[in-house]
């Protein structure tokens, strides 16, 4: 009996996906969903000599355990130089070798009396047996400038350690986007949609939102083009006070105005997409990003409310933060959705009216069913006790394999809520 073998992927490897065209080759994404970029340079001019000249930036941006090692080994390399030299001094004045001649440095006969002797001073200490005296000139200036480079490596590491503590990067973890961008209808129009909120309490952050369309073309000799392509964005300067929806109309312009439901499945671009403001708490200017595929944009949903009107208060639930529900929208592209919708007012305009020009044919079954989809959905807001709990609601429907089919069903029990 022939039995399958089966092989263990994680999430982060890269699977080669079929289409109706064929296999797709392995895509990597341009940003990673943490925001990261994915890119790797190489025979890059001066390298390590750009690292060593901004080693303040450097330090910043490396980890927390090679930062450690470096700061360790600073510290502990400077008290052996200075105890070497304290050593070497106390050999040249015959402190060593002659315990009753009148030292440089009190109580220091040894290597490893000197290193003791440098750890002290570096630390300011101060245990009372060893100290300096006024025999040896030499040996002041060494303690004089073992004092200065002290002053030098405290700053440097207390500068370094607390501006990587407020590095941008962790203040933006605290703002993220929503797992799936969605398409649905907003006043009559097709809109492309995505979700940013602050998951810190008590913050109100202000902001700039851009997007942009990233496409890149892979050559037979490996080379790659890759072109930006601009989002108009409705309302792009946001106060974060709660979980917002940025929304980019698809309309004349936009990159997406003459792309259907069947072209997305069969895109290959990447949404790109960001938030720059400035901590109100730091005052020190962030940026979160995140990327999109077409794979997790999602034809036909809307996101669900999260927020409650208290007597109050507006209360937030961010269970709801990335769940999202369908609706009722056409699979054409813009384009075709605006046509349609001119065609139905130069149907019903005064100049088409019954007494001026013969009554056109009723329109058939299937065509009222399709204009159903023409209205845009709408979405309630509950007013609901302070003390009352937040009810629950139903599992997260954005599951992006769902059926064209369904999509195209009407649902009244959606259609009601919404």
């Amino acid at each position: 009996m022939h039995h399958r073998q089966y092989t263990s992927v994680s999430r982060t490897d890269e699977i080669p996906m079929k289409t109706e065209n064929g296999p797709r080759p392995n895509k990597y994404r341009y940003v990673r969903k943490e925001g990261s970029s994915n890119i790797m340079f190489r025979h890059v001019p001066e390298e390590r000599l750009l690292f060593v000249t901004d080693i303040f930036t450097t330090l910043v941006e490396i980890r927390w355990r090679v930062m450690f090692l470096i700061f360790a080994l600073s510290y502990i390399l400077s008290w052996l130089f200075f105890g070497i030299l304290f050593w070497v001094i106390a050999l040249a004045n015959g402190d060593i070798k002659d315990p009753n001649t009148e030292p440089c440095v009190f109580e220091v006969r040894s290597f490893t009396a000197a290193f003791l002797f440098s750890l002290e001073t570096q630390t300011t200490i101060g245990y009372g047996f060893r100290g300096m005296s006024e025999n040896c000139m030499h040996a002041i200036i060494i303690v004089t400038i073992q004092d200065v480079m002290s002053c030098f490596i405290d700053t440097f590491v207390i500068g370094i350690a607390v501006a990587k503590m407020a590095s941008a990067r962790k203040r933006a973890q605290t703002v993220g986007f929503s797992n799936r961008a969605v398409i649905n209808l907003r006043n009559g129009y097709i809109y492309l949609s995505w979700r940013v909120g602050d998951f810190r309490r008590y913050h109100l952050v202000e902001g700039t939102a851009t997007a942009q369309i990233v496409r890149s073309t892979m050559h037979a000799t490996g080379r790659a083009d890759v072109t930006y392509e601009d989002l108009v964005i409705q309302q792009k300067d946001i106060i974060l006070a709660t979980p917002t929806t940025i929304y980019h109309k698809i309309e004349p312009g936009s990159p997406l105005y003459s792309m259907t439901y069947a072209d997305l499945k069969r895109a290959d671009f990447e949404l790109v997409v960001s938030f720059t403001y400035t901590d109100d708490s730091t005052g020190i200017l962030h940026q979160t990003r995140t990327s999109y595929t077409p794979n997790e944009i999602l034809w036909g949903q809307l996101f669900q409310e999260m927020i409650r009107v208290g007597r109050k208060s507006y209360r937030v639930d961010y269970n709801l933060f990335h769940r999202t529900e369908k609706i009722h929208v056409p699979l054409v592209s813009a384009k075709e959705f605006e046509e349609k919708k001119q065609l139905q007012l130069t149907r019903h305009s005064p100049r088409h009216s019954p007494s001026s020009s013969p009554r056109l044919p009723s329109q058939s079954p299937s065509q009222d069913h399709r204009d159903k989809y023409l209205k845009p959905p709408m979405v309630k807001v509950e007013l609901v006790s302070d003390s009352q709990p937040i009810p629950s609601v139903a599992p997260s429907q954005s599951d992006n394999s769902q059926d064209q089919e369904t999509l195209t069903q009407p649902n009244n029990q959606s259609s009601e809520e919404n």
